[in-house]
This record gives C-alpha cells, structure tokens and sequence, in this order.
C-alpha cells in the first residue's frame, strides 16, 4: 500500500501549496513510527501525519488528531526543539525518488536566520526520519551503523548522505523518445521489468497502468514489439506523465480489501471497485483508516505475551489430563493390594518377580498377575501398592482442581486476547497492562497516563435511536455492566464463548425484537464466534448479572437468562456500526 516515487510528485505539489510559509505550532508522536504536527496558516491549522510504518509509509494533511503518547520519546522532543515555532520554507522532493524535505526556519542566536531540514525517507521497510542542518545530521529516528547496512549509515555528527542512487530517467525531465529508446535496450525483458529498469520513480501500480493505457500484456517481451506497439507505447507514457499533472487520486478495492492507490486513476482494474478523492491527502487518510494502520503502543508486545500465556495453559491441560488419566487407575493398585494381602502367606518372600492368583474380585473365577519387587518383603510389597493407591487417589483429586483452573486462566487469557484485538486507544492498552500487572503476567510497574482518562465503551445507535454500548475489555466489561448500565436495561453475551459484554438501554421501557436481534449480532460480532452463523447469544436484566467475590475482571454470574440464535448480517451492522465511527472488518 505504498506510494511509489511518479506518485509522490504531485502529493509534494499539494503539501507545498498548503503549508509552506506556515509556522509549526506543535509536534506529537503517536507511536514508534507515527507523527503529526501542527501548522498554522493564516486563518486555519493543518494537521500533519508522518508515518514511516514499513507497510505505509506516507506523509499527508489529515481531518483526525490521533491520540498521542503519555510520554514523548526522546526524537519527538528533538523535533520540538528544532522545529516547533519555525516557519515551513520549502517542501520539496529529490527527483522521482520516495524522499521529501522539509526545510524549516527559525530564528537562532543573534536574530539570524537558521534553517533546518526534515528529510522523510518513505522508502518501504528502510524509512526514517532524518533531522539536518548545514547537512549534518542532528538526529534520526532510525539510527543505522555499520553493523546494520554496509552502505550507508545515518548517524548525528555525520554528514547525510542520500540513499544510493539508481540510474534511471525522469519521466518528467527527460523526452517520451529518450526513455522508448532506453527501453529498448532490453530486449529479453518483459515490458513491465523493462519499463521499471528505465523510468525513476515508477512503481507496480504506474507501470501496469502505462501498459494497459498502451493495450499490452505484462507478459509480452521488448523484442516481441514493433514500430507501432513502440508508438502505443510512447502514448501511453506521455498520457500517464500528462495525468501527473492533473491528479485524480485513487483507491482500488475488491471485497473491501485494498488491492492498489494512486496519485492518478488506474484502469487496469475493470472489474474493482475505484474510489476517486479530491486530494492525495485524503486518499491516504481514508486508505490508513481501511487498512487499520495505527497499532497502539503495546499492543502487538501483548498480544504476543498473552498468546504465549495461552499456549502454555494449553499445554498444562494436555499434561494434566494424562495425569489425570493415569491416576485415575488408581484403583488398580488396590486390587492389586488386596488380592497379595489375601494370598500372602502362601508364597515366600524375595522369591518372585510375579504370581498369579485367583482375582478375589472376580466373578467367573479369573487369575490376575501381581507384579512384585523382590528386594522387598510381601508385606513390603503390599505397603508399597496401598501408598501407591493413595497417592494416585490424592494426585486425582489435585489434578482435577488445576485443570479447572487451568481451563479458567485459558477463558480468561482468551478474553484479554479478544480485548486486545479490538483495543484501539492508548487508555484501552493500559487498561489491559494494568490487569496484565495485576494478574502477576507483566512484571512492571503501571506508568500514569498524562491524560489520566479512561477508555469509554463503543456506543452505537440502533434505527430508531436505542442506544446499545459494547465492552472492548475486561474493565470495560465490568464498568458497563454493575456501574453504567441500569438494572433494566438487558444484558447480553455469546453463549460459553469469549466475546464482550453488550448493553441495550431500555430507559426502563421494552426492548423490541428488531433490537434485540440487533443488539445480538452486534455481540456475535465483538466476539470469538465472528464471522460464524446459528450463534447462540444469552440475554437478561443486567439486575440479574452478578460479580462472584475475588473473580477476575470480566467474569459473571447470571440466572433468568434466555438464548436467541443469530446470524450476523453485514449490510445491517455496518450501518449501525458507522453510528459510532467503527468501519466494519473484511471478516465480519
């Protein structure tokens, strides 16, 4: 999902003529790899993100604020040192390459003009934001030494260096006839591979539209073409060049899944769907909002810690139920006991590794074998057997307690992967780290959060206006449920599966079937059963939902509860998710 470098020409064009001249009020840092930063023009304020997100890289005005750190590290107070309160001199770009620099001046010592460049690198998983002055590195956000790449390194002190250049010819400086003859020097390759060895900048999505403008098959080798196919071809490039100049912005999706964007509409997709965006900027805001690109910090370092605890608990329950397999032929050994307790004076001791005997249990008069050990006496060998049999029969009753347990900790430690797959805000992370500390599976002292908010539940909106609020983890769960939901109004959760708590608001009146119903899809759906069919959900009076004393976060008890049978209808809950800004995923 990356802009390749003909795209990030007119991108370039229209940051330029939006902030340059403005003056950068304030620098945040959302995560690892996210920032924005506010600039103020006369009369309004942009909000800009940088990402260098390998999968996304990108830079563009956006409509949201993101939520921010509690914390910012320590190259974000870089940047607000350098940066903030300097006015935008220039955004400009290194040829077709994936580079843009932001020049910024401020006033330094003496009342004299300094400027400072943010050079973004959105170059896929190599990305990173370079600070430089005088072109010396001030800092970076990735810092990259010798160890690392062999090439180059991008460390403060040193003078910066772009990264190695490729010999390849801008579209845009270079004429139509220059660039079909390079590509003629490669006869052997196919056309897609030979155009991308020629054009700087070009990417998948800029050369597969050239070659349908120019009506080829990728396939189609350079030796295979004639006069005339070098003339479509020469076409073709100039009509994209051309396109360049007058963008129209573009999303290609199938199935809701993002297949391709692009600074110029793409055509080579008859059959996908194409939105069409007025600017770049929003294109990129609307395709990081599908894709689900911002990731709270934490959240994957947690996910990653409770699966681990998952697949521990997983296998315990696989040991213990051996165990418990084995010491539940206990029994076993007391017949064993008691058959050579029986029949012990009839045999000598130390003289046998093993007697059969008439089974004293038996009905219809079977032998039975008794192992013995014959370091030691026959009584010894009987004492043996029944310390055996108790131990087994403790060892059983031992087993079966931590196998409850241990299927507790796994619906409880699915529950908090569940919560962390739908998190989406810092305050919902650290709500989840704190009962992660709690519970003993972190071991590290709870930071205060700056804001010092708590994460709200989602609320969405039915059609006629009841307002059903859904849980996004175990402390949620619990507020929702025993403080801000009413006595009357109706619980429900997905039957013996690990989902969230959902709340109708009924302001004391009836619930109508419409709603439930809906309310019952919206449950499967912020559950483990989503995407499944026939789910059965279990509604009651949240009067009747009760908290047993010392359980863990998120656990209930509930009597009076009735069951419906639901199958998730897509149309219907994208609309009433849109109620609370929540985009339905490509798997509901």
């Amino acid at each position: 999902m990356n802009l390749d470098g003909f795209s990030m020409r007119p991108l370039v064009a229209e940051l330029s003529e939006k902030l340059t001249g403005g003056r950068i009020d304030k620098i945040f840092q959302q995560s690892k790899s996210n920032f924005t930063f506010t600039v103020r023009q006369p009369g309004q304020s942009f909000l800009v993100k940088i990402s260098t997100a390998p999968q996304n890289p990108s830079i563009y005005i956006t409509e949201s604020a993101p939520e921010n750190l509690p914390e910012p590290p320590t190259f974000c107070m870089v940047l607000r040192k350098n940066l903030e309160s300097g006015r935008i001199a220039a955004i400009r770009r290194h040829e077709l390459d994936r580079i843009i620099f932001i020049d910024v001046d401020s006033i330094g010592a003496g009342g004299k003009i300094q400027t400072v460049t943010l050079v973004a690198e959105l170059i896929g998983k190599y990305s990173n934001l370079i600070l430089i002055s005088e072109g010396t590195i001030i800092a970076a956000l990735k810092k990259i030494g010798t160890n690392t790449s062999r090439v180059r390194t991008v460390l403060p002190g040193q003078i910066y260096q772009m990264p190695p250049a490729q010999d390849k010819l801008d579209i845009f400086k270079t004429g139509i006839d220059e660039i079909v003859a390079g590509i003629k020097n490669f006869p052997e390759l196919r056309i897609d591979k030979a155009i991308m060895n020629v054009c700087q900048g070009f990417g998948p999505q800029s050369v597969k539209e050239t070659i349908f403008s120019a009506g080829f098959s990728t396939e189609i080798k350079i030796s295979d073409l004639d006069d005339s196919d070098f003339k479509s071809l020469a076409g073709a490039l100039e009509e994209i060049r051309d396109s360049a100049k007058n963008p129209a912005p573009c999303i290609v999706k199938d199935a809701g899944k993002i297949l391709a964007i692009s600074a110029v509409k793409l055509n080579y997709f008859p059959k996908a769907e194409i939105q069409i965006f007025d600017t770049i900027s929003e294109m990129l805001e609307k395709a990081d909002k599908i894709a689900g690109s911002y990731t709270p910090p934490d959240k994957e370092r947690f996910s990653k810690l409770v699966h681990n605890e998952l697949r521990r608990a997983e296998n315990k329950i696989s040991v213990l139920q051996n165990e418990l397999e084995t010491a539940e032929n206990a029994d076993e050994q007391r017949i064993l006991a008691d058959n050579l307790s029986t029949y012990r004076y009839q045999f000598r001791d130390h003289a046998d590794d093993e007697i059969v005997v008439a089974d004293i249990y038996g009905e219809n008069g079977e032998s039975i074998k008794i192992p013995l050990d014959r370091r030691l006496t026959i009584a010894a060998n009987i004492q043996n057997m029944y310390k055996k049999y108790d131990k087994l029969k403790r060892a059983t009753r031992y087993i079966s307690e931590q196998l409850e347990k241990c299927r507790a900790e796994i619906s409880y430690l699915s529950g908090l992967e569940h919560s962390l797959n739908i998190s989406e805000s810092l305050a919902e992370i650290e709500e989840i780290k704190s009962e992660l500390v709690a519970g003993g599976y972190l071991k590290e002292a709870k930071k205060k959060s700056s804001s010092g908010k708590k994460a709200e539940p989602f609320e969405f909106t039915a059609p006629d206006g009841t307002k059903i609020l859904v849980g996004k983890n175990n402390s949620q769960n619990d507020r929702l449920t025993f403080k801000i939901a009413a006595p009357t109004d109706i619980w429900l959760h997905t039957k013996e599966i690990t989902g969230s708590h959902v709340i109708i608001r009924t302001e004391g009146g009836e619930v109508s079937d419409e709603n439930l119903l809906l309310a019952a899809q919206i449950a499967v759906y912020f559950s483990k059963a989503q995407g499944s069919s026939n789910v059965p959900v279990d509604y009651v009076l949240c009067k009747f939902v009760k908290k047993p004393s010392g359980a863990k976060p998120g656990f209930v008890v509930f009597t009076n509860q009735k069951t419906i049978y639901v199958t998730p209808e897509n149309e219907t809950l994208e609309k009433v998710l849109k109620t609370g800004d929540y985009i339905l995923s490509s798997t509901g």
